[in-house]
């Protein structure tokens, strides 16, 4: 099945397995959640208010021969939370891979705490939401940045210290329930990534600090794109889990050694 975008999984390896992506009507998170359809999966494509783009999302995928929902979801309301995933649960019983992508905290507008309600207690929330659904076997996967995953060593730049903060501070919440998945034989693994090409956050950045995606580029070598990206955290719901959990995307030796 071929969903407008270049496999990077084997052609039904996921067939009867269920997965949700956050975050997924546009961007990173719809690439993966086309890769995951690609391979087999239904797909639940959460928005919390591009409804449009996510249902031509999933018109896209069902065109294909594949199977998406489309699901609204605020991920810092509960009671929203609660909705799309029991959505999820009356329409297929179950999950098998959760893939938390969504994120944020740069937008204009919002409460001076968005960005922790959205990167770690979201999160959390949705994570332990999910539980009930997540069988043996499953896999939970959390999207995070190289400046995010680092920036208790690393200093980035002040326009997105307080983003990188809320998801490390998200990162460490998610993994201090590491040992209850082991537990229930639930798969947990970190994607982290340089800046991308393209991104929301990338845009913003550079509109806050012009020139900073050139200098990061000029740093790193090259940067990776959007749909590179997204391949990178649809292996990641499937390959075996990495050492130490985490999977890094793009040039990472600046910030593991950051005086070199």
């Amino acid at each position: 099945m071929t969903v407008s975008i270049d496999p990077v999984l084997p052609a039904g390896s996921l067939s009867g397995k269920r997965a949700l992506v956050t975050g997924s009507s546009r961007g990173i998170g719809a690439d993966t959640a086309k890769y995951l359809a690609a391979a087999g999966a239904k797909v639940a494509i959460n928005y919390r208010n591009k409804e449009a783009r996510a249902l031509k999302l999933v018109s896209e995928i069902t065109a294909a021969g594949g199977e998406a929902i489309a699901i609204g979801g605020d991920l810092t309301d509960a009671p929203s939370v609660d909705a799309m995933f029991q959505t999820v649960a009356d329409a297929w019983g179950g999950l098998d891979i959760l893939v938390l992508n969504a994120s944020g905290g740069m937008e204009g507008g919002m409460a001076e705490d968005y960005a922790l309600q959205l990167n770690r207690d979201a999160q959390v929330r949705a994570l332990e939401t999910a539980l009930p659904l997540l069988g043996e076997g499953s896999r939970v996967v959390f999207v995070t940045s190289h400046q995010a995953h680092f920036i208790h060593t690393v200093p980035t730049m002040p326009e997105y210290q307080k983003v990188a903060e809320s998801k490390r501070a998200g990162e460490d919440a998610l993994r201090e329930r590491i040992p209850t998945l082991d537990a229930a034989g639930i798969g947990f693994v970190v994607v982290s990534g340089d800046m991308i090409e393209g991104t929301i956050t990338a845009t913003l950045l550079d509109r806050a600090r012009p020139g900073a995606i050139d200098a990061r580029r000029e740093d790193a070598g090259r940067l990776y794109t959007v749909s590179e990206f997204a391949a990178e955290v649809a292996r990641a719901a499937v390959d075996p889990l990495p050492e130490g959990r985490i999977r890094y995307v793009g040039d990472v030796s600046g910030f593991l050694n950051p005086h070199r």
